[in-house]
């Protein structure tokens, strides 16, 4: 009769602890959620600037914390393995700080940390793929997928814009979920195929510890419009996309580690790719 006595009350604690701790998660999470009313006044203000916001805006900004990311360094072998037709053939040659690789007509230089490789004949992944004057974001798209699936396989597609006989298709690293900005992958497709490829990327090494609180969408919204509203003045502008990635502010090809921190990025409808970039830990724009 007492142990059953003693298996109820056992039965409550646990019950009215889950309660609690699901009171203590749900204000947790309203704690860093943006509110309607917070969300009205960041339109207004955007409205009153001469801006206007076709997205919806970020609710949750929960505390994140830092990636450790090395400086830039390359394993050259497995590039020139990747882009060369012959490896074994290539030239290999220091100049001015740079490294250089050439093979045919294929050349890469490696400086700084960034990655440049041209082939004027097109990558022969696809090489000579279109017949005419024009590509599409299809046929590019037809090309580049099945470089990254190749190659790289943990980035995605980000974005991709229209240039003078060609189009440019940018690919950054997921990692658990997260985009990392910093670390990225550009084409340049043209009917011949991929004439050129752009790269930067260091290797990451798992989260920092601990997590740090991030500013709210809305604040870092007031900070864009702060630095854009004398361009909003002369021209309306319109945001289109907003979100939250990891981005490596300070670039070294030291072999040392690195801090990758969420910055929210903000595209407007005349920016193509490059979007304005806060860092979420600080609220100060970048150029």
């Amino acid at each position: 009769m007492e142990w059953e006595r003693a298996k109820t009350y056992i039965l409550i604690f646990f019950i009215v602890l889950n309660i609690g701790l699901g009171f203590l998660i749900f204000m947790e999470n309203g704690r860093y959620t943006v509110g309607t009313e917070q969300e009205r006044q960041i339109r207004t203000v955007l409205n009153d600037s001469n801006i206007s916001m076709y997205t919806q805006l970020m609710r949750r900004f929960p505390p994140m914390r830092p990636l450790n990311v090395t400086g830039f360094y390359y394993d050259t072998d497995a590039l020139v393995a990747i882009l060369f037709d012959n490896p074994q053939a290539v030239e290999r040659y220091d100049e001015f700080g740079r490294q250089s690789f050439r093979y045919g007509n294929s050349h890469m230089t490696i400086s700084n940390g960034f990655i440049f490789y041209e082939n004027p004949d097109g990558f022969r992944q696809g090489r000579g793929f279109a017949v005419d004057d024009e590509i599409t974001h299809a046929h590019a798209s037809f090309l580049t997928d099945d470089f990254i699936r190749s190659y790289f396989d943990d980035f995605v597609q980000d974005s991709h814009f229209e240039v003078a006989g060609g189009i440019r298709i940018i690919y950054r690293q997921v990692y658990r979920g997260q985009l990392v900005h910093s670390n990225f992958i550009e084409f340049l497709v043209t009917p011949i195929g991929i004439e050129h490829i752009e790269m930067q990327f260091g290797q990451i090494l798992g989260h920092a510890e601990p997590p740090l609180m991030i500013f709210a969408p809305n604040e870092a919204l007031l900070t864009f419009v702060q630095r854009v509203s004398h361009m909003a003045e002369e021209a309306p502008m319109t945001i289109v996309h907003m979100d939250l990635v990891y981005f490596q502010e300070y670039i070294s090809d030291q072999p040392s580690v690195y801090h990758a921190v969420p910055f929210y990025r903000i595209f407007t409808r005349c920016s193509d790719d490059r979007p304005y970039l806060i860092n979420a830990f600080t609220n100060v724009i970048i150029d």
